[in-house]
Formats: structure tokens, C-alpha cells, sequence
């Protein structure tokens, strides 16, 4: 008869929570160990589990897999998106995860992005509905470095925009909301023509005028940053249609 999974979760982190609680809505057996925990119950965790998901720091993997998992018969998965190991499966959730919780619709649409080597999905994680895709390890540092700058980079530039509209415009950071929610439309609907603004149009006053406005700001230097890599990204392409 075919083993029954049962998974071993390490980690308490936000993924190690998210993990837990979208396990818990498909009635997916599971436990969980950190390191808040005695080394006792990591050693009974192992013995029952058939997979065993490190979500803990990168740099941390390697190291706990060589001191808890040599004699462990299990299957092992990271879930790191830059992390290249032969001890252990890459299977990389392409999501963010915040403090709330989501709904399962929201966990079942989550792209699991694995090593190219790795073992079927249905093998790898069973019993997950989610779609999935292969990427060869040897491009995971690049593959990683666009997450952080398209979703961590990102986000840090709205927080800036909020934290100055309340705190120096004394207006609500939920007046930018529609804006924010439309150039996120335009991203997943039309993503060739999603930028606007000075840069696309060329206004060299304009953008000379936004660069003093931020003096001895530490975003000016973010801002002349975009300048310089958009005139390299476009040098070799014919000159775009002008947007507003």
C-alpha cells in the first residue's frame, strides 16, 4: 500500500505560517519544529514524516540538513528562490507573504517555480493543486535577483510615497490606492505599455525639476538610478510612442 504523506514543516517564519495554514484548509497531514522547540521532538517529527520542508534561512539550509537530516529517509524540499544545494529540492513559491493569512483560492493560485532535477510535483509535494514550472538551477541567481527587484524594490517605493503623503502632505496614504490598483491593471493587462510619465516622454524639464525636489533625499538617488538604466535599456531601441 502507497505510504500516506506526511509532511514536516520547519521553520516559524510568515512562509512557515502560511504553509501551516493552507495545509490545514486541504486536511493535508503535517507537523511543524523550530528551533523554539527541543531537538527532542525534531527527532520524533523525523521519524513519522515522508517530506520535510525547510522554510528557514537561506543560509541556514545546508547546515541543518548535514546536522538533523543525513539519516533521514525522507524527501527533502527548500523553498528558497536563489538557494542551489544537492542536498535538498528547490521548489519556489513566486509569492509574498504577509502577517494576514489568505483564503485558499488565494494559496491553491500560487506558481511553485522547482529545479529543473527535481522530482515530479506530484511526487515533490502531493496533494498541493498548484501549477507549477521548471527553471535550471544555474539560473536561479538571476531568477531571484528580478523577484527582489520587481516585488521587495517595489514596495519600498510605495512605502515611501505613503509615508510622505501622511507625514509631510498631511493627506490619507488611501488617495493613492486607485492609482496604485491601476498601474497594477495596466502591469498584468498590458505590460509593454505600462510606463508613463516623464521617462517615457522624454521631458528632461520635468525630471531635472523632480530630481531637486528631492535633495538630500536618499530617493534621489534611486530616482537618478532609473534615469541612468532606462537611457541604456532604450539605447538601442527605436524611440517609443509618446505617452501621458
Amino acid at each position: 500500500m502507497r505510504q500516506v504523506p506526511h509532511y514536516l514543516i520547519i521553520g516559524n517564519g510568515r512562509a512557515a505560517r502560511h504553509v501551516q495554514y493552507y495545509f490545514s484548509q486541504l486536511q493535508l497531514s503535517y507537523s511543524s519544529w523550530s528551533r523554539y522547540q527541543p531537538y527532542a521532538q525534531l527527532s520524533c517529527a523525523l521519524d513519522r514524516a515522508t517530506h520535510v520542508l525547510l522554510l528557514i534561512s537561506d543560509n541556514a539550509i545546508e547546515h541543518f540538513i548535514q546536522e538533523h537530516l543525513q539519516n533521514s529517509q525522507s524527501i527533502h524540499i527548500h523553498f528558497s528562490g536563489s538557494l542551489v544545494t544537492n542536498n535538498a529540492y528547490g521548489a519556489h513559491p513566486l509569492m509574498t507573504f504577509n502577517e494576514s493569512l489568505y483564503d485558499l483560492q488565494h494559496y491553491q493560485a500560487i506558481p511553485f517555480v522547482l529545479d529543473h532535477d527535481a522530482a515530479p510535483f506530484e511526487e515533490l509535494l502531493p496533494g498541493l493543486p498548484n501549477q507549477h514550472v521548471r527553471l535550471h538551477k544555474s539560473l536561479k541567481p538571476k531568477y531571484h535577483a528580478l523577484c527582489v527587484l520587481s516585488g521587495n524594490f517595489s514596495c519600498l517605493l510605495w512605502q515611501k510615497f505613503f509615508s510622505v503623503l501622511e507625514s509631510e502632505f498631511h493627506l490619507p496614504q488611501s488617495i493613492a490606492f486607485p492609482y496604485l490598483y491601476q498601474q497594477t491593471q495596466n502591469l498584468l493587462t498590458q505590460s509593454s505599455t505600462a510606463l508613463t510619465g516623464p521617462l517615457i516622454r522624454r521631458d528632461h524639464i520635468t525630471i531635472e525639476k523632480n530630481i531637486i525636489a528631492l535633495e538630500h533625499d536618499p530617493f534621489q538617488l534611486i530616482y537618478k538610478s532609473f534615469i541612468d538604466c532606462y537611457e541604456k535599456i532604450t539605447a538601442a531601441v527605436p524611440t517609443q510612442e509618446v505617452k501621458t
